[in-house]
C-alpha cells in the first residue's frame, strides 16, 4: 500500500488564513463606524491569527522528529507574531478598545504586507459570524 498524502496540510491552511486576514484588514480599514460588521472583521482577524499560530506546531513537528531543532525554532520565531497579535486583538475586541484594535491591526498589516491577493479570489466573507464565535471562546 502506498503513502497517504494529505493535500490539505498545515502550510496550505496557514496560507489561506493569512489571505483571509489580508482581505479582512482591507475591509476593516474601510469601515467608518463601529457596527456588527466591524466587530466581525476584528474578531475574524484575531481568530485567524490564533489559528495560524496553531498550524505552526503541526509544521514544525516533522522537523523536530528528524532532529532539525534550529530550523524548527527559527520557524516558530518567524510566526510568533501571530500568537502575540492574535491574543492582543482578542482582548481588545472583547473589551471594545477600538484604539487598541486599530494599533494592533496596523501591526498585523505590516506583517502581511507582502501577501498578494488575486483579483478574482474565492475567499468570500470568512468573517461572517466571527464576533459570536469569539464571544463563545472558539478558536475557528
Amino acid at each position: 500500500m502506498g503513502r497517504v498524502i494529505n493535500p490539505e496540510g498545515a502550510g496550505k491552511e496557514r496560507t489561506q488564513l493569512v489571505r483571509g486576514v489580508v482581505l479582512a484588514l482591507r475591509e476593516l480599514m474601510s469601515q467608518a463606524t463601529i457596527d456588527d460588521k466591524t466587530r466581525d472583521l476584528a474578531a475574524f482577524i484575531a481568530l485567524a491569527l490564533e489559528s495560524t499560530w496553531a498550524t505552526v506546531d503541526i509544521s514544525v513537528a516533522a522537523w523536530e522528529k528528524r532532529g532539525y531543532w534550529v530550523k524548527a525554532d527559527r520557524f516558530r520565531m518567524e510566526w510568533q507574531w501571530a500568537e502575540r497579535l492574535g491574543g492582543g486583538l482578542r482582548q481588545a475586541v472583547l473589551a471594545d478598545d477600538w484604539a487598541q484594535v486599530a494599533g494592533l491591526s496596523a501591526q498585523v498589516a505590516e506583517k502581511v504586507q507582502s501577501v498578494k491577493l488575486p483579483q478574482r479570489h474565492r475567499l468570500g466573507t470568512p468573517w461572517t459570524g466571527a464576533w459570536a464565535r469569539l464571544r463563545q471562546g472558539k478558536i475557528s
